[in-house]
């Protein structure tokens, strides 16, 4: 069922469906088209859509990760110094355990645990990894943070 809202005019009282909103002797009302003449209509317009603003960005991304073939380096910088499994785990304070473990391969070893290991042993463990991509950026998207624009910033 369609409901139709009858208004009444500010000025005669007819009642209609289409009102317009005039300036008569400096007060806003809503006013039928006859009694329009004694002021000034005020068109109130609909704010135009904005086409979205979408950009073409390119992100470079740097992320550090441990180095796929790490057991081997870390097996023989240790057979190197002449360390048992043993020695290298007091020395970097970790478990025999899990030095076995990484260097089976079992294990990847932390980030942490990776750099103590690089300053004991004198090898490079971290291999930094570049990506470049391109994304549409959407100005007018709410989810936008400026977290976001640093990151294309950089």
């Amino acid at each position: 069922m369609l409901r139709i809202i009858m208004s009444n005019c500010e000025i005669c009282g007819k009642k209609l469906n289409n009102l317009s909103r005039a300036i008569i002797e400096g007060v806003m009302v809503d006013v039928c088209g006859d009694c329009s003449k004694y002021g000034k209509v005020i068109s109130i317009r609909k704010p135009l859509m904005e086409p979205e603003r979408i950009i073409p960005v390119k992100i470079k991304e740097i992320s550090e990760d441990v180095v796929s073939n790490y057991s081997e380096l870390i097996k023989k910088a240790r057979e190197k110094k002449g360390l048992k499994q043993d020695d290298l785990a007091k020395n970097i304070a970790e478990k025999e355990s899990t030095i076995h473990k990484i260097e089976t391969g079992a294990l990847k070893p932390s980030f942490n645990l990776a750099r103590k290991l690089e300053l004991f042993l004198g090898i490079k463990l971290i291999g930094i990894s570049e990506e470049k991509r391109e994304i549409n950026l959407n100005l007018k998207d709410n989810s936008l943070t400026i977290g976001d624009l640093i990151k294309i910033r950089r």
